[in-house]
């Protein structure tokens, strides 16, 4: 099974957790670019569920579309699990999702620091309870990095859908 098979298979769960317990999702993405919702809308009767999505690669975007605080961005950077919350929080609300999904990172290969490398990602969730948070460190080049964070944020869906009643 190939990295692109294995994530449609994530997809296929994701979709099916999402219409059995009657959940609406959106994404915003940055250092994905649209990954996650392309490999959403994959799936046959993926408009069933999902919504759509931004991507909000440069901040203005984050702030205008998605509602995050300039003083979030100001304090922690766009990549940060803050910023990811936040992300998560407006896409629900710009899209009025009972689910949003977000991810920011550094998909490389610069753009990383001695305090934020490349390969740092954050991947959020927002629904009506709440919100949960991941951090990871990928170390692979640019494509690599994009799929790892896409499939981390659709696991952490994945588990949240669980957790759900």
């Amino acid at each position: 099974m190939t990295d692109h098979d294995a994530l449609l298979d994530i997809c296929r769960h994701v979709q099916a957790a999402c219409l059995e317990r009657g959940r609406s999702l959106s994404t915003a993405e940055s250092c994905t670019g649209g990954l996650i919702g392309h490999l959403l809308t994959e799936i046959a009767g993926s408009s069933e569920y999902y919504a759509g999505g931004a991507i909000t690669y440069g901040d203005a975007l984050k702030r205008s579309m998605l509602d995050v605080p300039q003083a979030t961005l100001a304090a922690h950077g766009a990549v940060s699990a803050q910023t990811a919350v936040a992300m998560a929080g407006g896409a629900r609300a710009a899209f009025g999702t009972d689910l949003a999904l977000a991810v920011t990172g550094i998909a490389g290969p610069s753009g990383g620091s001695a305090r934020k490398p490349v390969g740092l990602t954050y991947v959020a969730v927002s629904d009506a309870a709440g919100h949960d948070v991941r951090r990871f460190l990928w170390s692979g080049d640019r494509s690599e990095n994009k799929r790892a964070s896409a499939g981390a944020a659709l696991k952490l869906l994945l588990d949240r859908l669980a957790d759900a009643p």
